[in-house]
């Protein structure tokens, strides 16, 4: 497995993380995992294949307690990542609210630390900025818990421009977590050039494209009746239809590479930059070691090239998520 570092002095980690929400969050998607055992075992596996980056979060169900579960005995091989901040009755919910003050990031600390079962988290997000609260004040109080050692990086999750900057300048951010895929090319024009200018890595959740730029589906029928996507804009109507056909020339391309196109997403990712670090997620065993594949695919300039025609900026139909979701974003 490769290796990417977080931040610019920041630990090495594996190129590819795992991202574990489907392990936490019943329904979320159609195959998202059950039991405690499934889960263990996935991210057992996950760690004999070298991936290093573990990413949860207080919101996303029962998952916390699973990466803890998994981690005993094993807690050297991983860096935990986990985060706060959403405040919402159910962790598939559009209708969220954010709580960014001091008193509650000391708090959630607290709490994910005993779900995890563990002595200091290893990369501590905002999951998303409260427009209510300064992010120097909620930042400055997780500077508070990398003193105290409970915590030992800070990140942030789909935060803006000016809100990365203002709280960098408080206390080093080494991470910031955003979508970004090939249909979900947004970063691209103001949050990586900042990044790069700070010196800030960038995690890359939902690299698959929520799993349509695998192929996991051809038409929302498929998806269970509960599924988050079925209530997305990029997954409805005409938007889905367009988006599809997106994923249908990436297939294509796959094809002539002799690659999976989940490796073929994945690899577009790691070819991006050093500094980017995709966390696929996923609750099979077999998909997670397809995943994993992708840091063998090493793309020439001509297969970047065409991947650039098939898949430029502003390619995606349909926002990425509903109105409330989008309202919660890039603050």
């Amino acid at each position: 497995m490769q290796h990417r570092r977080l931040g610019s002095h920041g630990p090495e980690v594996s190129a590819l993380g795992l991202g574990c929400m489907s392990l936490g969050i019943a329904g979320m998607y159609s195959s998202s995992i059950g039991s405690d055992r499934e889960a263990v075992e996935l991210i057992h596996r996950a760690l004999d294949l070298g991936v290093t980056l573990l990413d949860t979060a207080n919101i996303y169900g029962d998952s916390e307690l699973k990466v803890g579960q998994a981690l005993r005995g094993r807690r050297a091989q991983a860096l935990v990542a986990t985060k706060f901040g959403i405040i919402t009755e159910r962790a598939n919910s559009d209708d969220r609210s954010v709580d960014g003050r001091p008193e509650y990031v000391r708090a959630c600390c607290e709490a994910s630390l005993k779900r995890l079962g563990i002595e200091q988290i290893d990369l501590y997000y905002q999951h998303r900025v409260d427009p209510q609260v300064p992010i120097e004040e909620t930042v400055g109080a997780m500077a508070t818990l990398v003193q105290a050692g409970k915590v030992r990086l800070l990140g942030l999750s789909e935060a803006a421009p000016d809100s990365i900057r203002r709280a960098h300048r408080v206390h080093p951010i080494a991470a910031l977590q955003t979508e970004y895929s090939l249909w979900s090319r947004e970063p691209e024009a103001q949050i990586l050039p900042t990044l790069r200018e700070l010196g800030i890595s960038l995690v890359a959740y939902s690299p698959l494209g929520r799993g349509l730029l695998a192929g996991r589906f051809r038409k929302i029928d498929e998806l269970a009746s509960n599924d988050w996507r079925r209530g997305a804009p990029r997954f409805q109507g005409d938007n889905l239809d367009r988006n599809l056909a997106l994923a249908s020339r990436v297939q294509a391309l796959a094809a002539h590479k002799g690659c999976t196109p989940a490796q073929l997403a994945l690899a577009w990712l790691l070819a991006r930059g050093p500094d980017i670090v995709p966390i696929p997620g996923t609750s099979s065993i077999a998909r997670l070691e397809e995943n994993i594949g992708a840091a063998a695919v090493v793309l020439n300039d001509s297969e970047l090239a065409a991947l650039e025609t098939v898949a430029p900026p502003g390619i995606a139909a349909g926002e990425r998520y509903a109105p409330a979701g989008m309202a919660a974003v890039n603050h």
